[in-house]
C-alpha cells in the first residue's frame, strides 16, 4: 500500500480534492470515514456540551519549520506542549495553516486558518483550529510582541504555542476527519469562533512554499452534532 508521502496530491486538477480517494488505497480508506472535515459552523445550529474539559498545557519550546503537504509546518523537537481532553493527554505534533480558512463560521470565511495538531499515545489525533484575518500591523501575531523568535534563515524557532490561541475561549466542538489525505477519522475538532489578527509580513515569508488556495472544500455535515462551549 502506498503511503501519504509517496502519492502526490493537490487542491486542483487530476489529483485535487474530488480525486483524493482514488489516488491510492490508503486515501480511499480514509475517505470511508463518513464524517469528513471541514464543515460550515453555525452558532444557531449547535448544542450545549454535556461535559467539556479541554485544557491547554503549552510551554515555550523549540520548533523547526518544514515545507510538506502543500504548506509550511512548525514541528516541535520534543513535544512538550499538550492539551488534555476527557482525561487524556494529546501532545502537540504540528502547527500549519491554510489560506483561505477551511472552516466557515456563520457563512463567513476568513483569510487564514491555523491548525494545531495533537496526538495521544494511541496515535489518535485532536486538532484545534483558529481563524485569522490579515492586517498591516507590525506585530506578526496579534498577541505576540516579540518577533525575534522567528529565525527563518536557520529554520529554528523558540516560542510558546499559546500565542496562537484566542483571547476568548468560546469554541465549537465536533467529530470529523483530517482535512488532507488520507482524511482519516474520527478526530475531535475544536474551532474557536474568535477571529485573530496576523500581519501580512508573516505570511509573506512563506508565500513561495505554500500552495495557493490550499483549503479543502466544505464537506457535508450529515447528522453529526456540533457543540458550542
Amino acid at each position: 500500500m502506498k503511503r501519504n508521502m509517496d502519492v502526490p496530491w493537490s487542491y486542483s486538477g487530476d489529483n485535487g480534492p474530488e480525486h483524493w480517494h482514488t489516488l491510492c488505497d490508503w486515501y480511499a480508506q480514509g475517505a470511508e470515514f463518513p464524517y469528513q472535515s471541514p464543515i460550515a459552523l453555525v452558532h444557531d445550529e449547535t448544542e450545549e456540551p454535556i461535559d467539556q474539559d479541554l485544557a491547554f498545557h503549552y510551554k515555550r519550546e523549540r520548533f523547526t519549520e518544514k515545507e510538506f503537504k502543500n504548506t509550511i509546518h512548525f514541528v516541535p523537537y520534543n513535544k512538550e506542549s499538550y492539551v488534555t481532553f476527557k482525561g487524556i493527554n494529546y501532545y502537540l505534533t504540528d502547527i500549519h495553516f491554510h489560506m483561505p480558512s477551511e472552516h466557515i463560521i456563520d457563512d463567513e470565511q476568513q483569510e487564514l486558518e491555523f491548525h494545531l495538531v495533537h496526538m495521544n499515545e494511541d496515535g489518535e489525533n485532536l486538532v484545534v483550529g483558529i481563524l485569522f484575518k490579515l492586517t498591516d500591523k507590525l506585530n506578526w501575531i496579534c498577541n505576540q510582541q516579540d518577533d525575534s523568535i522567528w529565525d527563518f534563515e536557520n529554520h529554528t524557532q523558540w516560542f510558546d504555542p499559546t500565542m496562537f490561541l484566542p483571547e476568548r475561549t468560546h469554541h465549537f466542538h465536533y467529530v470529523g476527519s483530517l482535512t488532507t489525505p488520507p482524511t482519516k477519522g474520527p478526530i475531535n475538532w475544536f474551532v474557536f469562533d474568535w477571529i485573530g489578527e496576523m500581519s501580512r509580513r508573516f505570511i509573506l515569508e512563506f508565500r513561495e512554499e505554500v500552495l495557493e488556495n490550499n483549503n479543502r472544500p466544505l464537506q457535508d455535515r450529515k447528522d453529526r452534532p456540533i457543540y458550542f462551549y
